[in-house]
């Protein structure tokens, strides 16, 4: 006869275990790195940067990559009728967040969509957050008083301060006329901005 001492701790055991595997197979967010872009598509196919820890039916704990995850829409800043687009390039970081739903209708059609297989939290369901980045790559001189839009290395920086806007580069355009390396605009005319090179 089974105690209920025995019956709590059976229970208990088992709801561990279930809510262990729960918590393996639900997907929320992973770090990536993209093996290519497609700039008509607009999507990335990403190797998740963490593998997964896989025990198999003898107990032998392994480590494995994650499959390449194909067709991931890409999320940069866009709203407004304007957005801010890069040359998302092979080997860049970016956080890949996993939908509670099965997306393919609405990314096909847009607007509000029926979802077309029963899904959550899947593999296939994310979005590449471009921008996160592993301490190996942090910006150096990174801007504690300005917002910048500058190249990693920091060789072209558009640098903006409460009152004035700072461009630095070797070239710099506007409407296809070079201008000096330098030009540095003040709100209330007092900056000085080079003349055509």
């Amino acid at each position: 006869m089974i105690t209920a001492a025995e019956r709590i701790g059976s229970d208990y055991e088992f709801y561990q275990r279930m809510g262990e595997k729960w918590g393996t197979d639900l997907r929320v967010s992973i770090p990536g790195i993209v093996q290519n872009f497609d700039p008509i598509e607009q999507t990335v196919t990403v190797q998740p940067a963490i593998k997964e820890r896989i025990v198999d039916g003898t107990g032998t704990v392994s480590m494995v990559n994650l499959p390449l995850l194909l067709d991931v829409p890409v999320v940069l800043p866009r709203a407004g009728g304007f957005v801010l687009t890069m040359p998302i390039s092979q080997g860049d970081e970016c956080l890949v967040i996993f939908s509670d739903s099965c997306i393919d209708a609405w990314w096909s059609q847009g607007g509000v969509q029926v979802q077309a297989e029963k899904r959550r939290h899947d593999l296939s369901d994310g979005f590449a957050v471009m921008g996160t980045w592993s301490q190996p790559r942090r910006i150096a001189n990174y801007s504690t008083n300005s917002a910048q839009l500058r190249s990693e290395t920091g060789t072209s920086v558009i640098d903006i301060k409460p009152d004035e806007i700072d461009i630095v580069s070797n070239v710099v355009k506007i409407n296809g006329v070079n201008f000096s390396s330098h030009t540095h605009v003040a709100p209330d005319g007092g900056g000085t901005t080079s003349g055509p090179s």
